[in-house]
């Protein structure tokens, strides 16, 4: 009897735990410190900028973004047990982020950063779930596959995986300091940089090889970030690079067009020492070289075209710091694509406003005044070193190279 009585008290102890044990990870969930650490870290990655609309709720999702293959919508993510990922596992939420699989194990496509995302921590996934189920849960409906047939085939992912996916968590280099790793994982896991600023291939996969040197995005040219002198940023200071990502503003550059979302949303949030920390990972980052094309003869008939249409920014090119951006030894102008100077020149540009720099200051459209030959390439729509530059910044050129 005393052995029965012993295996019935076990019985009710064992029962009797699971409900608290239940609780006590529903509680742990709603820890405080959690649940900041994880509003913290959706900055980081910058959750906003592809789940919450201008204007709209957060993370309710139907912001479009477009691909070189077509449209897709950032999906709602909020607390919804429907529209939204309120009724998502715990592991059906990071198999999101670390294998690009939605509920149901459906195959997502990749402008969700998966690739990237595949290197942040199970608990910082975790993390970062626990704050998105305190947002407002919001019940709009979202169809975020609006590729054109056959693109839009989910299946299609099998395929680009197998050629440009792995996963895997993101291992510290012991032979770092602990600041250089902690910049490396906010560049590479949580901010995913490389989803801008690394060019890609045909099938919309980071080309590794260029790692962070610029690429094209959504009519805009990200540019190089690497220690290059000539199109990157090696002539920055660290301290230079905290003050752009914390401001959007430094005494070279003004962020503008999906940088100064970037920095709205996500960057000027982060704490000097994280700053600080990508800053210095940054600046390790080596560069294909600093080869400069030859200048152009200042009699040149193009030289003498940009000069005469070159009538801002001051004669010397310096800008004027947080309200112009400088030009001369500007990494956007030194740029082998244009594609960010045409635009700005054409349809204007808003700089970005932080509680650090509140101005916002903007450029007007020329598009009414510039006709396209003195806007545009004469011969091809994208220079090399040794093709024809735009006059509208080859003075500029001219400038930085001096």
């Amino acid at each position: 009897m005393s052995g029965v009585r012993a295996c019935s008290l076990f019985a009710v102890a064992l029962f009797a735990a699971l409900p608290v044990s239940g609780a006590a990870r529903a509680a742990d969930l709603q820890s405080f410190d959690l649940i900041e650490r994880g509003r913290y870290l959706a900055s980081a990655a910058d959750c906003e900028g592809c789940h919450t609309k201008p204007d709209g709720k957060p993370f309710a999702g139907g912001v479009v973004l477009d691909t070189p293959f077509g449209k897709l919508v950032g999906p709602n993510i909020t607390p919804d047990r429907d529209a939204g990922i309120g009724a998502w596992t715990d592991d059906e939420f990071v198999a999101a982020l670390h294998e690009g699989r939605g509920r149901g194990g459906i195959r997502l496509f990749p402008a969700m950063p998966y690739s990237v995302y595949t290197k942040m921590s199970r608990e910082d996934a975790l993390a970062i779930r626990a704050y998105l189920q305190t947002v407002e849960a919001v019940p709009d409906k979202v169809q975020p596959n609006l590729l054109p047939f056959p693109v839009n085939i989910r299946l299609n992912m099998a395929v680009w995986n197998a050629l440009n996916f792995t996963p895997g968590r993101l291992e510290p280099d012991p032979s770092k300091s602990v600041e250089w790793n902690r910049g490396r994982y906010l560049v590479d896991a949580l901010s995913h940089c490389g989803t801008c600023h690394t060019p890609k291939n045909f099938l919309g996969a980071d080309k590794t090889s260029a790692y962070l040197q610029g690429g094209v995005l959504q009519g805009w040219f990200a540019p190089n970030i690497t220690t290059d002198n000539h199109k990157g940023i090696g002539r920055w200071s660290v301290e230079d690079l905290v003050n752009y990502l914390k401001t959007g503003t430094n005494p070279d550059a003004i962020a503008t067009g999906d940088m100064s979302e970037e920095v709205v949303h996500s960057s000027s949030h982060l704490t000097d020492d994280d700053l600080k920390a990508i800053a210095v990972y940054l600046k390790s980052v080596g560069s294909a070289g600093d080869n400069a094309p030859p200048p152009i003869a200042a009699t040149d008939p193009r030289m003498v075209a940009g000069q005469a249409i070159y009538k801002d920014n001051t004669d010397a090119g310096t800008g004027i710091p947080g309200l112009f951006a400088k030009l001369a030894g500007s990494h956007a102008a030194q740029s082998d694509d244009p594609t960010t100077l045409i635009r700005v020149v054409i349809a204007g540009s808003q700089g970005v406003a932080t509680s650090g720099a509140p101005t916002s200051p903007a450029m007007p459209s020329f598009s009414w005044r510039l006709n396209d030959a003195q806007v545009t390439p004469q011969h091809r729509s994208r220079p090399t070193r040794s093709t024809p530059l735009k006059p509208i910044w080859r003075k500029a050129t001219e400038l930085s190279a001096s």
